[in-house]
């Protein structure tokens, strides 16, 4: 159960890092209320792509949990956000999908790195 918390805090971290900074280069401002407002699409399509996955039985793998996370997270992120009236670009799709898929399979992979090299010792 630990290591479940662990990996929704680390994924809810990653779409929060994606959403400040998306925010901050299009100066926006870094309000709560804003950040909240551009951040639920995301974390509502990450929960979605959660349990589709079925995330919680293995966390910290790249299939399905790490897909299911990223595809989650960014495909119905924006259709969310479509729903919700705050739009899309297909510039900013693609960045959605490069830096969620970074950090949401990222943390993974270097996790399996950091175990397989424990291991190898």
């Amino acid at each position: 159960m630990r290591s479940v918390r662990l990996a929704v805090i680390l994924d809810c971290c990653c779409v929060l890092l994606f959403v400040i900074i998306g925010r901050a280069s299009h100066t926006k401002g870094e309000s709560l209320g804003g950040i909240a407002s551009t951040a639920w699409p995301f974390l509502a399509g990450l929960a979605g792509g959660w349990l589709a996955a079925r995330a919680w039985r293995r966390p910290w793998r790249l299939w399905p949990a790490g897909v299911g996370a990223w595809l989650g997270a960014a495909a119905l992120g924006m259709v969310f956000r479509v729903v919700s009236g705050q739009g899309t670009a297909v510039a900013f799709i693609a960045v959605a999908l490069a830096f969620l898929g970074l950090f949401l399979l990222g943390w993974r992979l270097a996790l399996r790195q950091r175990l397989l090299r424990t291991e190898g010792t």
